[in-house]
């Protein structure tokens, strides 16, 4: 029977710091970058031995700055790769050269374990054992163990048994069970905090069987034990059910095969960006998701600026910016793939508003539908003001080559934007705006260029020429437009804002 861990699943909210400290620091392979097969618009990011083999896997969700987790009981809470013994010193050395904050060497079971964090929070142990010592460097090419926090280690003990693993020892409170290759840890976590789900957790461990043949059997015993729900996936580089161990801990069981090279070359592992099969492969979709750099490639150093943000460079900038604002409820990336048709060639630069109203994002509070918080308007476009400014300086972007796009919420906080910083924003596009200001000021937008785009049956569409008539009469250089739409996005905006960009 076929036993050990396949591979081990986190989510991350920085995949450039990710990637840098995986492969760079680690120094694993990234052997295949994917759409999430539950949400194509969430990069799944897969690192392992150069063939991606069953046993050296870690993969990544990527919640770009989600909130982060807790970890508890409930939750695989340490991952551990197995490294030569002999090879401590030099790790430890490496770690304090790239100025990695590492604790050990410590002993655990017998063997000598080195403790650091990757840039999410997840412990990572380093643990010497008696694998062929290839030379220096050389990156980890297995999983040695992982940890599990249980609230009833004994009945934790006993579900994970059945997969290949017997019992050990016991040290500290941790039962240690083996395979014939790897180690699970259960630590007794009674009356410690329940995990809670997010980035800077692990979602599950998987543990290998051979085939789908074994699957089935594992899947019918499973359901003869009473274990819970078990569901059965594809996904495509090997088969897998989910169940909970009665601890509450995510367990995957996956197949060996096909493997990480039915789709990619085997020295080419990893290189693409692949959409799974159940998903359309579209332009759309591909620009939602985080692009990162390899280490040693060239990459823009993304800064820390009061708006979370998201920059998206095209294969062919040709200078121009376009700034996002969603609507209510959006992110970051929500406008790219209609801001990617209209213009193919600019560089992308998506804001998340700071005002949330029952965990959804905006740019600013409302007090009603039609009434809103004038003090928040005003301290969220001062922010945004010294947002512009450092981006300018941080990404080097020329203010006369970018354009403004908002849509609802987004758009009516660019028009705040431009009546209480005028000359910020010198080209907009707003969809659906309304003014949000009591009190309009008296400003002078000369040599500003505006399309507003309001939809025909949108029932915001009465407070769009309070708007309007308050640009033109600042000076503005305003194109007003009625699409025929209600208050949602359509086809007919995308060919209002393609002809207008054209003209500009």
């Amino acid at each position: 029977m076929t036993s050990g861990i396949h591979h081990v699943t986190a989510l991350t909210r920085d995949v450039q710091a990710n990637v840098d400290f995986w492969m760079g620091f680690i120094g694993l392979s990234l052997v295949k970058q994917t759409g999430g097969f539950e949400d194509a618009e969430q990069l799944h990011l897969f690192y392992g031995d150069p063939e991606g083999n069953p046993g050296s896997l870690i993969s990544f969700l990527v919640w770009q700055k989600g909130a982060t987790g807790r970890v508890g009981h409930g939750q695989v809470a340490e991952i551990s790769l197995a490294i030569p013994r002999g090879r401590i010193g030099d790790w430890l050395t490496r770690a304090m050269q790239q100025r990695l904050r590492i604790e050990g060497p410590s002993r655990e079971f017998g063997e000598p374990v080195l403790r650091l964090k990757d840039p999410d929070g997840i412990i990572v142990k380093l643990v010497g054992t008696d694998i062929p010592d290839t030379g220096w460097p050389a990156a980890p090419t297995r999983l040695r163990a992982v940890t599990i926090w249980s609230e009833v280690p004994e009945q934790t003990v006993s579900f994970l048994g059945r997969f290949g693993y017997r019992q050990d020892a016991v040290e500290g409170g941790v039962t240690r069970l083996i395979s014939d290759t790897d180690v699970l840890d259960i630590r007794d976590a009674s009356g410690f905090v329940p995990g809670i789900q997010g980035t800077g957790v692990i979602d599950h461990v998987a543990l290998r069987v051979a085939d789908v043949d074994e699957l089935e059997e594992k899947r019918v015993a499973l359901a003869g034990r009473n274990a819970g729900d078990v569901t059965w996936h594809d996904r495509k580089y090997f088969t897998s059910l989910y169940v909970r161990e009665p601890g509450e801990t995510l367990i995957e069981i996956a197949t060996d095969g096909p493997g990480m090279a039915i789709d990619e070359a085997p020295d080419q592992l990893g290189r693409k960006l692949l959409i799974p099969p159940h998903f359309e492969d579209t332009q759309d979709l591909r620009v939602r998701l985080p692009q990162f750099a390899r280490p040693g490639e060239e990459r823009i150093p993304m800064r820390d600026l009061p708006f979370v943000h998201q920059l998206r460079q095209p294969d062919a900038p040709d200078g121009s910016v376009i700034l996002l604002l969603h609507g209510t409820g959006g992110n970051e990336t929500d406008l790219m793939p209609l801001a990617h048709r209209i213009a193919p060639n600019a560089t992308l630069l998506g804001l998340r508003g700071r005002s949330t109203e029952e965990g959804i994002a905006r740019f600013f509070r409302r007090n009603s539908m039609t009434t809103f918080d004038q003090d928040d308007i005003k301290s969220e476009a001062e922010a945004f003001a010294g947002f512009w400014e450092g981006a300018i300086a941080a990404y080097g972007l020329d203010p006369e080559k970018i354009t403004v796009m908002g849509y609802s919420n987004g758009a009516n906080f660019a028009g705040a934007v431009m009546a209480l910083h005028p000359g910020l924003i010198r080209r907009a596009i707003m969809l659906r705006p309304m003014a949000v200001l009591d009190d309009l000021p008296q400003v002078d937008l000369a040599g500003t260029k505006m399309l507003t785009v309001t939809g025909a049956r949108d029932p915001y569409g009465p407070y769009a020429p309070r708007l309007n008539e308050w640009l033109a009469a600042s000076g503005a250089n305003l194109d007003a437009r009625v699409a025929e739409a209600g208050h949602e996005l359509s086809q007919a905006d995308l060919s209002i804002a393609e002809e207008w960009m054209k003209g500009e």
